[in-house]
C-alpha cells in the first residue's frame, strides 16, 4: 500500500510539475524574438535626417574628397562623390523641373537617356569644381521652409584665398527622405541656367544633339 501511495504521488508531482512548468513557459518569450523586437523597435524610433542634416552630411562629404582631390583626379573624385550626391540629391526630379513641358513629349527610352546622361553630368561638375583644398569650410546660416512644402537651407562656403560663396539648397520630400532638388549660388539658380540652354537646344536641334551636347561637357570636365 506504501508504495502505492508514492508511485501515485510521483505521478501526481510530475503531472503538476509539466503543468507548472508549461503554464510559465507560455508566458516567456524567446530571446530571439525578444532581439527582434528590439531591433524592429530601434528602426522605428530611429529619425529620418533633416533637410538642414543632408545639406551638412553632403558637405562634409564633398570637403573629404576635396581634401584628397589632387592626389585622386577627376575619375577619382567622381567615384567618391557619386554615392553621396545620389544620396542626397533628386537627379531624376531636377532633370524633369529641367526639361519642363518639354519633358512630356520624351518617350520612355529618351527620359531614361537624359536621366543617365544628367546623372553623369551633375557628378562630374562637381568633381572639377570641388578639386583641391585650400581650408575651405561650409557654415549654416538658416532655413526657411517653401509654400510648396519645400525647404531652403542657407549656407556660406568660407574660402581663406578668395571671396566666400553662398549656397541656397533647396530641398523637397521623396518619400520620407530630404533631396536637395536646386541649389543657387551666389543669387544664380544652376536649374535654371540648364532648364534655358537645354529647352532651347531641343527646340532647336532636337534630342540627339541635346545628348551629344551633355557627352561633350562631360568629357570636357574629364580632361580638367
Amino acid at each position: 500500500m506504501l508504495s502505492f501511495f508514492k508511485s501515485r504521488w510521483l505521478r501526481i508531482s510530475f503531472i503538476l510539475f509539466v503543468v507548472n512548468v508549461g503554464s510559465s513557459s507560455a508566458g516567456l518569450v524567446p530571446e530571439a524574438e525578444i532581439e527582434t523586437r528590439e531591433v524592429v523597435q530601434t528602426a522605428k524610433e530611429t529619425p529620418k535626417p533633416t533637410a538642414k542634416e543632408i545639406v551638412q552630411i553632403f558637405q562634409r562629404e564633398l570637403l573629404d574628397v576635396m581634401k584628397q582631390g589632387e592626389a585622386l583626379g577627376f575619375h577619382g573624385r567622381y567615384t567618391q562623390l557619386e554615392k553621396p550626391i545620389l544620396n542626397s540629391h533628386d537627379l531624376t526630379k531636377v532633370v524633369r523641373i529641367v526639361m519642363g513641358k518639354k519633358w512630356r513629349g520624351l518617350t520612355a527610352q529618351q527620359k531614361t537617356s537624359l536621366s543617365e546622361v544628367f546623372s553623369r553630368l551633375s557628378i562630374s561638375a562637381y568633381a572639377v569644381n570641388f578639386k583641391v583644398f585650400s581650408g575651405e569650410s561650409f557654415v549654416y546660416l538658416s532655413e526657411n521652409e517653401t509654400a510648396r512644402g519645400g525647404v531652403i537651407v542657407h549656407t556660406l562656403l568660407k574660402r581663406p584665398e578668395d571671396k566666400d560663396v553662398k549656397f541656397d539648397y533647396m530641398l523637397k520630400k521623396k518619400g520620407e527622405h530630404w533631396r536637395i532638388i536646386n541649389i543657387i549660388a551666389n543669387g544664380v539658380s544652376d536649374l535654371a541656367l540648364k532648364r534655358s540652354e537645354y529647352t532651347s537646344l531641343l527646340k532647336r536641334k532636337g534630342f540627339e544633339s541635346l545628348i551629344a551636347k551633355i557627352n561633350e561637357k562631360i568629357d570636357n570636365y574629364a580632361k580638367q
